[in-house]
């Protein structure tokens, strides 16, 4: 891979982002040209890495990655301009919650059709279910699309640390983690947890729930587990790689 020709730093996370990208599409979990990753790259969180406006998941490159700057008044303007509710949820979450290095928003199918439940709690019903126990926060006020009031009110959600699935009602989820590949592989288990209690409530019969205290201790497992996270999307890279994919360009 030579990127110097583009004047770029930050390559490896551009590459890792750009990889979750064209994963996400090949699942199918974006959402035509809308929907956006972001991951911030200066200390205080609030410079950070974004797709550009309206360009599909499946041919985004590490050198497409706009730089944006979410206390820039004028990140809105010019050509490089991020989508405006990419700018509202984002630049919000980057502003608003240091935790939060990395941001996934995506209206995947089965966690969109849990955000559109009255009642939007995943209940531990497996394993990849109890990874997300007392670890999301269900947003019951949605307030139109994410331009900045909205994306700053999201943000306020992520207070508690420990909760980093933002379950949007009638809207779709926002995932936040420490790096891209904690986050990527949060937002597949959160979408796999998803499917199988859609699917489940679908047959009709009773849920075989798992009580409380081993969901906690199977979640507090699951965080612990050593560096799942990074071999996931090292695969996903090692594939794409195999195939020739232009993502690290």
């Amino acid at each position: 891979m030579n990127m110097a020709r583009h004047n770029l730093t930050h390559l490896e996370e551009r590459a890792d982002l750009a990889a979750a990208f064209r994963w996400t599409a090949r699942m199918n979990l974006h959402e035509s040209v809308a929907n956006h990753f972001s991951f911030a790259i200066n200390d205080d969180g609030t410079r950070f890495l974004m797709n550009p406006n309206q360009m599909h998941f499946a041919r985004i490159k590490a050198s497409d990655l706009i730089t944006v700057d979410a206390n820039d008044p004028d990140a809105l303007q010019g050509p490089d301009a991020p989508d405006p509710t990419a700018w509202g949820l984002h630049g919000g979450v980057h502003r608003l919650v240091p935790h939060a290095r990395c941001a996934m928003h995506v209206h995947s199918i089965f966690a969109t059709v849990l955000a559109s439940l009255k009642d939007s709690r995943l209940p531990p019903i497996d394993q990849n279910c109890c990874t997300f126990f007392n670890r999301y926060v269900i947003d019951d006020d949605y307030g139109g699309l994410a331009f900045e009031e909205e994306g700053e009110r999201c943000a306020t959600l992520f207070a508690d640390p420990k909760k980093r699935v933002m379950i949007m009602g009638n809207h779709g989820i926002l995932i936040i983690g420490k790096t891209i590949a904690e986050t990527f592989n949060r937002l597949y288990y959160f979408e796999r947890a998803c499917e199988t209690y859609i699917r489940a409530l679908q047959t009709g019969q009773p849920l075989r729930l798992i009580p409380d205290d081993i969901a906690e201790k199977t979640a507090k497992e699951l965080d612990d587990y050593p560096d799942q996270d990074e071999r996931h999307l090292a695969e996903l890279r090692a594939i794409l790689d195999a195939e020739g994919s232009d993502y690290a360009h």
